[in-house]
């Protein structure tokens, strides 16, 4: 039989299941068990949240790997290849590891049926515990209860921020979603949560379940000045721990507080300065992501960000004015139909001076005309184009070198943008080689 690629594979996933998705963990569950995939690694946390999943994952598992453990890493979704959703002690995972899970995957499933995302999620759990790993770090997709990562009992669970998203999964309220997410708590297992005032839900599942339980404001807490922030928190002994004069990050620091306060109840050793150095090297692509382009020779500068709904947009907007521009700011902007527009572009309208709006690349975006209604009626300044690469071009040529490009609203949107960027790249590559 011919072996197929990744994208094959990838394709013959997307119709495996009747739906993109199916809440509930019996089917994959069924799976997990028969292939014996319940624990990838001897220790395991996982990550929940509104927003702040991604960086979260990745400050835990640089506070890890600067202990020289191997540590993977469960992220989703991905922005230019699929192989950016498991990483094994640093490294993506290959075409052919990927494909080698997929098979293994489909032949262990028999005639159940799983969705694209249980898929994925099962085959880096047989991939991690090939790799004989130390720690998993899991990023969970949507919710938490419901939500294939679920199927592992993590030994610590972090919950990052409660806001309203996926309604139609979770609820239209901040009660709903935090039942639904404190569903990774288990018992007498440490749980923790980074948002300053978690609903009552969470609260109760973590008494019910005798969890140690970590809240930011209470147990640990951050304070930011002009150059420098300071975390304080607990170790497992109840220990006061302190870490002053931390240089400031571009990730959120409300994420790293939350990294540090769960590295703090591990067993490995608390060392103030490689922490820190962990900490500053933390990346995380398409979050508050820096770059810059040359555009017919102006050096612009962009800013990235994937955030895509209300809650992202507030804490964008707190990090814009943190560090405004020389010049202008201008925004790229695309978002996908089932999010609270008015809610996104609200918030920051009165930062941006311009802004060029697209469909994004999928059937699930908002058109370019309901972008512009909504802009013009909190009367700001817009135009439409019929892709991001376009607008993107076009604000290229608008900006000047003390201006700030903002590109944001989706994944979908930012991946676009580093696609034309890659692309970018390689033409100046060719044109310098060729001159």
């Amino acid at each position: 039989m011919t072996q197929r690629t990744l994208g094959e594979w990838l394709a013959y996933l997307e119709q495996l299941h009747p739906a993109a998705i199916d809440m509930g963990l019996d089917r994959a569950r069924e799976v997990t068990n028969r292939m014996g995939l319940q624990k990838p690694a001897p220790w395991v946390v996982t990550v929940t949240g509104t927003n702040g999943k991604g960086s979260t994952c990745a400050f835990v598992a640089s506070l890890l790997r600067a202990q020289g453990l191997k540590v993977g890493v469960y992220n989703s979704p991905h922005l230019l290849r699929y192989n950016e959703r498991v990483q094994i002690d640093g490294v993506e995972a290959s075409d052919q590891q990927l494909c080698e899970a997929f098979e293994a995957l489909n032949a262990g499933r028999g005639e159940t049926s799983l969705t694209y995302f249980e898929m994925g999620t099962l085959a880096a759990f047989w991939l991690f515990e090939r790799a004989q790993l130390d720690v998993v770090v899991l990023e969970v997709g949507l919710g938490g209860r419901l939500d294939a990562v679920n199927l592992v009992d993590a030994d610590m669970a972090l919950v990052t921020s409660i806001g309203v998203d996926h309604v139609e999964y979770l609820g239209n309220t901040r009660e709903s979603v935090a039942f639904e997410k404190a569903g990774i708590f288990r018992p007498h297992k440490p749980a923790l949560c980074g948002d300053l005032d978690p609903p009552q839900p969470l609260l109760d599942k973590a008494k019910e379940l005798d969890c140690p339980l970590f809240l930011r404001g209470r147990d640990f807490s951050l304070s930011v000045a002009e150059t420098v922030w300071h975390w304080q928190g607990r170790d497992a002994q109840g220990q006061v721990l302190e870490l002053r004069d931390l240089p400031l990050l571009d990730l959120p620091m409300e994420n790293a507080a939350l990294a540090l306060q769960a590295y703090a109840l591990t067993q490995w050793p608390w060392q103030p300065e490689r922490i820190a150095e962990a900490l500053q090297a933390t990346q995380v692509t398409g979050r508050l992501d820096r770059r810059q382009v040359n555009w017919h020779g102006k050096t612009l500068n962009l800013l990235l960000d994937v955030g895509h709904n209300g809650h992202a947009a507030e804490y964008l907007l707190k990090r814009l004015k943190q560090r405004p521009p020389a010049g202008k700011r201008l925004a790229v902007f695309g978002l996908l139909a089932d999010k609270d527009l008015d809610a996104v572009v609200s918030q920051l309208t009165p930062v941006v001076e311009h802004w060029a709006v697209a469909p994004l690349n999928t059937g699930r975006s908002r058109p370019a005309v309901e972008l512009q209604a909504a802009l013009q009626g909190l009367g700001a300044s817009v135009t439409p184009f019929e892709s991001v690469d376009a607008a993107l071009e076009a604000q290229c040529e608008r900006a000047t070198a003390q201006d700030e490009i903002l590109l944001f609203g989706s994944f979908y949107c930012v991946a676009q943008a580093l696609e034309w960027l890659e692309r970018r790249a390689k033409e100046e590559a060719a044109n310098g080689c060729a001159g």
